[in-house]
């Protein structure tokens, strides 16, 4: 997941991420190191707060625009 790659493209820490989604830091790290991996509201969640597709999120295309 890119998600460690878009929060540090955009200068945002574990915690204020964290905060922002109302979720705990730890989880986070987790998520980003793939000791846990996101259910489907958590990498909606995710890729709504970034402005990408899930599938770009989840590395499955290269391409971060959402096709709506």
């Amino acid at each position: 997941m890119r998600l460690k790659e878009l929060r540090k493209q955009r200068h945002i820490s574990q915690l204020k991420l964290a905060m922002d989604l109302n979720m705990n830091q730890n989880s986070i790290s987790r998520y980003e190191n793939r000791e846990r991996e996101a259910d489907y509201a958590t990498l909606i969640r995710f890729a709504d707060y970034f402005n990408v597709s899930i599938d770009y999120l989840l590395g499955r295309t290269d391409n971060p625009e959402i096709n709506r």
